[in-house]
């Protein structure tokens, strides 16, 4: 495990050059209200979402997500919904940004409390939707019972949990529920390379071996950020009810691609 530490300031940095690549969708939330419908679409429910989660996900409702002062929030409740105790959002921008390679950045602060867990990842845009076989990328996970550890990982039909040949690591940050940080991934069709503030800690290599099981990830993904609560992984130490809600804000989203 590799230790990190240090704060970045919460002030948004300007729209930086990034060598070689170029701007192609970003969101900086300078609006107030609802995400934007442009930008963002829901995923709704409360089926438990393949992990056995409690929270039951809303549309387009603000007390769950919402954007004011340059941040987004999703927002965490404690509340019966739909026969589910808790509510949430999960925001995702397929049909509204899907790229194959580039380098995403999402600077956010994460929740604090057992039984949280917020995640920043990506789906492949392909209707219907096999998983693991189309791959997901993991830019940001952390459980709230192991906090201050942030994991990247990646799932394909070869290399994921369920068979127990997941592919992954992780960085602790002490700070990530109280400071901003920038969770980054560069993705060509070498390999795919996972930051926290620009320090590499995880890189998945494509074998070359023209095999969908084992890199998946020449098609078009798109992103997704939400708050699950409880969950075989998130409620793995049970939930504390006492600390909701609770909020991951989001300073920005970024996507480059080389230009």
């Amino acid at each position: 495990m590799i230790l990190l530490t240090g704060l970045l300031s919460c002030k948004k940095e300007s729209l930086v050059h990034k060598k070689g690549y170029q701007l192609v969708w970003s969101d900086e939330f300078d609006y107030r209200g609802l995400p934007d419908p442009a930008r963002w679409g829901y995923g709704e429910g409360g089926n438990g979402w393949g992990n056995h989660e409690l929270q039951y996900y809303t549309r387009e409702r603000i007390e769950n997500a919402h954007v004011e002062n340059g941040v987004l929030t999703i927002e965490a409740h404690k509340e019966k919904f739909n026969q589910n105790e808790y509510t949430s959002a999960r925001l995702h921008t397929k049909g509204k940004g899907d790229w194959m390679y580039g380098r995403i950045e999402v600077k956010a602060k994460l929740p604090l409390g057992k039984g949280t867990w917020p995640a920043i990842w990506m789906l492949a845009s392909t209707t219907p939707l096999k998983w693991p076989d189309d791959g997901e990328l993991d830019i940001m996970e952390h459980v709230g019972y192991d906090q201050g550890v942030i994991h990247a990982n990646i799932h394909t039909k070869a290399y994921n949990h369920t068979i127990g040949t997941n592919k992954g690591n992780q960085l602790s940050v002490s700070d990530v529920s109280s400071a901003f940080h920038v969770y980054s991934m560069v993705w060509d069709e070498e390999k795919i390379t996972f930051f926290i503030d620009d320090k590499s800690y995880f890189t998945f290599t494509n074998d070359k071996q023209n095999n969908p099981a084992t890199w998946p990830y020449n098609q078009k993904f798109h992103l997704l950020l939400n708050i699950a609560v409880g969950g075989d992984w998130g409620g793995k130490e049970g939930v504390d009810t006492s600390i909701f809600p609770q909020m991951m804000e989001v300073d920005y989203v970024r996507v480059y691609q080389k230009k």
